[in-house]
């Protein structure tokens, strides 16, 4: 009796439909991402009950004040005096600004901050507030 295996076919493993599910995964958490501006600050906004419930898209610049009298402008970390150069660079590029202001920062220090970005050239700036719950 001639008991001869038969030869195995070779075992190999098909990649695309596997690369397909991943690429496909991607897209997915791609399309679903909400992108959403990191704060520097601890900043406690103020509630406010007409404000829109829309988060900052991404294209603003963004100015925080804390309570302790922190002043960043876009990630950074700015004095007093390094405010207005910051801001004339602001003004430059033409996009709006937020200003996010710590419900309990002293009005004037809210005041000084959007009087420099007026006399920078910036012309949209808005509050940033949360809504009620």
């Amino acid at each position: 009796m001639n008991f001869r295996q038969r030869p195995r076919e070779p075992l190999e493993l098909n990649l695309i439909p596997l690369i397909d599910v991943v690429f496909m995964l991607l897209i997915f958490f791609m399309l679903t991402t909400t992108f959403v501006h990191d704060r520097t600050l601890k900043v406690d906004l103020p509630v406010s009950e007409s404000g829109s419930s829309e988060r900052t898209p991404l294209e603003n610049h963004v100015i925080e004040l804390d309570a302790q009298g922190s002043i960043v402008v876009d990630g950074q970390r700015v004095g007093e005096q390094g405010l207005p150069a910051a801001l004339r660079e602001i003004a430059e590029d033409g996009r709006p600004v937020v200003l996010w202001a710590d419900a309990a920062v002293v009005n004037q220090r809210v005041i000084t901050v959007l009087d420099h970005a007026r006399r920078a050239g910036i012309e949209k700036i808005g509050m940033g507030t949360t809504p009620p719950r």
